[in-house]
């Protein structure tokens, strides 16, 4: 996997993945940002979430599941000083069908949680707090 980050003014960048997508990324206005994109920590936490969600999408398909609408909702602590790495990452899940099996839900987030969501994975490796709940919702 590449990817690569290119400085385009003040505290702006544009980056690309190596499947030829871009997103902007911007710091905040204290160091000359102008709130153009996400901010690097931000642009993490969303890779965690869509990591996850993916998973949980994917695992209640494959089990048949008639899922209408998935997303997580995250919460994340960063430790006060610097280096300020994430300490503790929530994520939500919030999946919305017909007639969905409790049961597939969980373990679908479960397998993600702890088998197959890579990014969450690794910063639970690294030592960060990564916690998980859900709820179902009947589609209307």
């Amino acid at each position: 996997m590449k990817a690569r980050i290119k400085w385009a003014e003040k505290a702006t960048f544009i980056a690309e993945s190596g499947s030829g997508h871009a997103i902007v990324i911007d710091g905040p206005p204290d160091i000359g940002g102008r709130n153009l994109g996400p901010r690097p920590m931000e642009l993490l936490l969303m890779g965690v979430g869509a990591c996850s969600a993916v998973d949980v999408l994917y695992i209640l398909q494959k089990a048949r599941q008639t899922v209408t609408d998935v997303w997580c909702e995250l919460d994340s602590k960063r430790a006060e000083t610097d280096p300020k790495v994430f300490t503790d990452i929530h994520l939500h899940f919030v999946v919305t069908g017909r007639n969905l099996a409790e049961n597939h839900v969980k373990r679908a987030v479960e397998l993600s949680a702890e088998k197959y969501c890579s990014a969450s994975i690794m910063l639970k490796k690294g030592g960060v707090s990564v916690t998980y709940d859900y709820e179902i919702r009947a589609a209307e």
